[in-house]
């Protein structure tokens, strides 16, 4: 029975890579396994994951009318689409998702954030918790530097911890003026980003 599952977890949780993981044991004994992202941090057509590993990918825009890429699809012979960067989704590609799934028996592994630096959920996200047949969050989980779990994607620029701004703005966990920290929900309220911080 096809399926719609979505993996989600905090930045550098592993979600890029499991995704590839999945992508690359499934094409080990399968050629009809195709590799999608809504958007990946290092270049257009690829999903890279910060461990080093990486492959080639369809590269969907975000509000992007999917029925194109469905047909390749359906005319490639494909049995399995494994997406990273989910969030990015609009609600309505995720609703052409799960067609691809109830109307032509495809499975869709979807990977990505549930909520942005602001703590709400992406839309894209929002509605695969809707419908997704299983929605699990990736066992391996990123600490804040306390030590506690993190469960907060902050968005830092110039060194502090910003409340406004875009939600759609990529960037990397670690580099550049404007990146992100995974905190836990006690550090995100305060807005403390290390030891060297506190008050």
């Amino acid at each position: 029975m096809a399926e719609l599952t979505f993996t989600y977890g905090t930045m550098a949780a592993g979600k890029s890579t499991l995704a590839l993981q999945l992508c690359w044991q499934l094409r080990e004994t399968r050629s009809d396994v195709v590799l999608w992202t809504f958007g990946d941090r290092s270049a257009e057509g690829t999903v890279t994951s910060r461990i080093g590993i990486e492959a080639r990918a369809d590269a969907i825009e975000p509000d992007e009318d999917l029925t194109p890429h469905v047909a390749r699809l359906l005319e490639g012979g494909a049995k399995t689409v494994v997406i990273d960067e989910a969030q990015f989704a609009s609600p309505a590609q995720v609703d052409q998702l799960a067609m691809l799934v109830d109307d032509h028996g495809l499975d869709v592994h979807a990977f990505g954030l549930s909520a942005d630096f602001l703590l709400n959920l992406f839309p894209g996200s929002a509605r695969l918790f809707a419908i997704a047949d299983r929605a699990q969050e990736l066992p391996l989980t990123t600490t804040c530097w306390c030590g506690e779990k993190g469960r907060c994607n902050g968005r830092v620029i110039d060194g502090v911890i910003t409340r406004e701004g875009s939600q759609f703005l990529t960037g990397d966990v670690h580099e550049g003026v404007v990146h992100y920290q995974v905190l836990c929900r006690k550090h995100y309220r305060s807005g403390q980003l290390g030891p060297r911080s506190a008050r």
